[in-house]
């Protein structure tokens, strides 16, 4: 396999646990540039956990992640990992955004602030670009007009979108979303999931932890479904959703769909 045909993100093995509680037994997955692989599961079948892992919020216990042939977290010596300093986990996780189930907005920040306090800080970058960058963005997410509002002005899925423009403000090779609607009411749901599928159409990675089937079944790649911890489905929208192969995966897809 040429560097050219590596996929964008690899994981391979890993594992974490909390304690005496295996998370996470030993998954095995990969995306390519441009994909959409969206992690289906019941709570506490790992997936939040494991998506926490690619970006190193959670360490792993065994295994590697690598984004674009970048080992998340460690470099390897022989044939052993080592955690990577402070500053380059830092460098390392700023090409990976990432969205949360809560907004985790900057509340002293205007909206506008929000968006570029990671480009200033983080990368240096220059005001002028950092702030047509944002704006682009803003407009991009249907929030052209709160550039200069407080997020406690927002509703909830217009803080989403913040968020989703924000993490989008540091240019990342992936972006990873948590469970992006859960805590939103429902007729806010849609606008949120339409950034989405705007992202997914202009060929930005995306690893999306979701209960949102019509989403996956619309917009994803691939579909895995997660159970204990591992990968027991895995394949295209259209086979695990209509002929799933696992028991586990069609008793779970009965109830939701």
């Amino acid at each position: 396999m040429t560097a050219a045909d590596a996929p964008l993100l690899l994981a391979r093995g890993v594992r974490k646990s909390y304690g005496s509680n295996e998370v996470v037994k030993g998954i095995d997955l990969e995306v390519r540039a441009g994909e959409v692989l969206c992690l289906l599961g019941a709570s506490g079948s790992g997936k939040s956990t494991f998506l926490r892992c690619i970006n190193h919020l959670e360490k792993i216990d065994a295994g590697w992640i690598s984004v674009d042939g970048e080992l998340v977290g460690y470099r390897r010596q022989g044939d052993k990992l080592y955690e990577l300093k402070d500053a380059e986990i830092a460098r390392r996780r700023s090409e990976i955004g990432m969205v949360f189930q809560s907004f985790n907005l900057f509340p002293h920040l205007s909206v506008l602030g929000n968006l570029m306090e990671a480009p200033l800080r983080v990368r240096r970058e220059k005001p002028g670009p950092v702030r047509h960058r944002a704006l682009a963005l803003l407009d991009r997410v249907g929030l052209a007009d709160k550039a200069d509002a407080f997020p406690r002005q927002l509703s909830g899925g217009q803080q989403q979108r913040v968020a989703i423009a924000r993490a989008l403000a540091m240019q990342p090779k992936l972006m990873l979303f948590d469970e992006p609607t859960s805590a939103l009411d429902p007729e806010l749901v849609g606008d949120v999931l339409d950034v989405m599928k705007d992202l997914a159409a202009d060929g930005m990675t995306m690893i999306v932890v979701t209960h949102e089937i019509g989403f996956a079944r619309e917009v994803a790649d691939s579909v895995a479904f997660l159970d204990g911890g591992v990968v027991v489905e895995h394949g295209p929208p259209e086979r695990v959703f209509s002929d799933a192969a696992h028991p586990r995966t069609r008793s779970f897809l009965a109830r939701v769909l």
